[in-house]
């Protein structure tokens, strides 16, 4: 039975002295409640009720998310949230453990420290360009105060910038009207465009339509001088030519009237001596016009009378 008794006790007392530790992980073994050895990760051995584990680190990279309450140079109130990203050096595991109660609460407060400094220098536009200076800033600050108490800063990150909502707002009409202002002057440019190269498409037209107007009574003259040569050689003269093709050509419009339903065209008057007279009046103004240019040559030409000597 004693034997038994022994046998547990031992058992309870290896128990007791055989401890394992994890990757990445260290152990703070006190003895007598003074710090004795740290220990890594593998299986580890200690005196029972004289050697006690106190206290146990992790050595991954750890995060650590901060929400700051702000305001900027302009006024404006924002909450602002950073992820610093840190871990225990490795052989400074006893500063890391003994020195800071609260390794959290540490960062917390210099975070707080360092944002609340630099962003009042910045208006809420530079807040969002200049994100990434508020971050190597706080890591800066960090790293100089961690460093001494075993911890290093491995990155800062600023994830979210997030200001009052009635700011937002603003922002967001603020941006619209930007676009809305972009869109009307291009679409402005785009219709000065059309208008423009409309105009020309326009003026191209008129000029290509005149030509062939030109070219058109070009032809029609040369149709008139060869009827008019035709008729002269029968024995009509060009004045009997001339009214008898503008008869012809008052008739062929009548024709063309005719031929086609609903037309607009109204031809007045329309009695068979119309086209003699409408020769007789062009004949009359042309010969008309002649003598006042006769006039206008003799006078420009005659030579002034002499000037009566002055007394």
């Amino acid at each position: 039975m004693i034997f038994y008794i022994i046998l547990f006790i031992l058992l309870v007392i290896l128990a007791l002295s055989v401890f394992t530790v994890k990757q990445q992980s260290a152990f703070i073994v006190e003895r007598f409640k003074k710090f004795h050895s740290i220990r890594g990760a593998g299986l580890q051995i200690k005196i029972p009720f004289i050697d006690t584990i106190s206290g146990k680190l992790s050595l991954k990279i750890q995060q650590l998310d901060v929400i700051v309450e702000t305001k900027t140079k302009d006024n404006v109130f924002l909450r602002i949230k950073l992820s610093v990203q840190f871990k225990v050096i490795e052989d400074q595991v006893f500063d890391a453990f003994y020195k800071l109660d609260n390794p959290h609460n540490q960062i917390t407060s210099y975070v707080f420290d360092v944002v609340r400094a630099e962003v009042p220098k910045l208006r809420l536009d530079d807040v969002f360009e200049k994100k990434d200076d508020i971050a190597i800033a706080v890591r800066s600050e960090l790293s100089d105060h961690m460093n001494s108490y075993g911890y290093d800063i491995i990155k800062t990150l600023v994830t979210d910038i997030d200001p009052d909502e009635q700011v937002k707002r603003a922002m967001n009409r603020i941006n619209a009207a930007e676009r809305e202002k972009t869109v009307a002057q291009y679409e402005g440019e785009a219709q000065r465009i059309l208008i423009v190269e409309k105009a020309k498409a326009e003026a191209e037209s008129k000029r290509l339509q005149g030509r062939g107007i030109a070219d058109q009574r070009r032809e029609i003259a040369k149709g008139l001088l060869e009827s008019v040569d035709v008729l002269n050689r029968v024995g009509i003269n060009s004045k009997e030519a001339s009214s008898l093709i503008v008869v012809t050509q008052h008739y062929d419009t009548l024709q063309s009237m005719g031929e086609h339903t609903g037309t607009k065209l109204i031809l007045l008057p329309n009695s068979p001596t119309v086209a003699s007279d409408m020769l007789q009046n062009m004949i009359t103004s042309f010969t008309a016009a002649a003598e006042i240019n006769k006039e206008d040559d003799n006078s420009s030409n005659a030579t002034p009378p002499p000037r009566s000597p002055e007394m």
